[in-house]
């Protein structure tokens, strides 16, 4: 995609998350998410160090060529965690846990996500960033927010029934990331949905034996990100 289209999905995922938590109460936001152990105020945080990730990204232009694309970033990051992810996410819940109300997360998302998705607009076309170590073209670092962005969404609402689910375009980035981890001969079970194969190539939900029957030798790549 361009950097207008990439501009758009993310700005459609974030926008997501926002109407996903803009009106919960106290009490929505100590609901449970289907990372465990977390709750939606902890799981906010984490995407709010996203997009405060995003403004320094983008402020950090950096000379190519790049290291890696949108798909290959993922490669970095293998599903099943580490040392390093239980302690960002022990250090996320006690973040969360320190606000004095879990509705101060939202406060701080609602001015940050909108900030990072203006500093997207206004970043070079053909630049290149750095974070995390590698060297991304900016449209290729704007996708691995919204893929992010979009599994987090379908995170938050295991417990919020009647939220919003993901934007269309947000969607149609992340399903692109994981077809982009797969085998170009790999087919989609035809009984899933954009939202079923986001969460089950995140691990959110467990191959049935159908599923590994219709996948073959590709259930084996399953969990695609962590």
């Amino acid at each position: 995609m361009t950097l207008a289209r990439q501009h758009s999905a993310l700005a459609q995922a974030y926008d997501g998350i926002t109407r996903v938590v803009a009106e919960l109460d106290d009490a929505g936001l100590q609901r449970p998410t289907r990372r465990r152990g977390w709750l939606v105020a902890d799981l906010l945080f984490h995407v709010l160090c996203d997009a405060q990730r995003a403004l320094v990204t983008l402020a950090s232009p950096a000379d190519g060529p790049p290291d890696v694309d949108d798909v290959s970033y993922w490669r970095s990051f293998p599903p099943g965690g580490d040392g390093d992810g239980a302690r960002h996410a022990w250090w996320a819940r006690r973040s969360a846990a320190a606000f004095e109300r879990p509705s101060g997360v939202v406060r701080i998302w609602s001015d940050t996500a909108p900030a990072a998705v203006r500093a997207a607009a206004a970043a070079d076309p053909d630049g290149c960033v750095t974070t995390q170590g590698h060297v991304l073209r900016v449209p290729d670092f704007l996708a691995t927010l919204t893929t992010e962005a979009v599994i987090h969404h379908l995170d938050l609402v295991l417990d919020l029934p009647d939220a919003p689910p993901p934007g269309p375009l947000a969607t149609r980035v992340a399903v692109a990331t994981m077809d982009g981890l797969v085998s170009d001969d790999t087919v989609r079970p035809a009984g899933w949905d954009d939202a079923e194969y986001l969460l089950k190539a995140a691990g959110r939900e467990r191959l049935t034996d159908r599923d590994r029957q219709e996948l073959g030798e590709a259930a084996g790549w399953f969990p695609l990100v962590g």
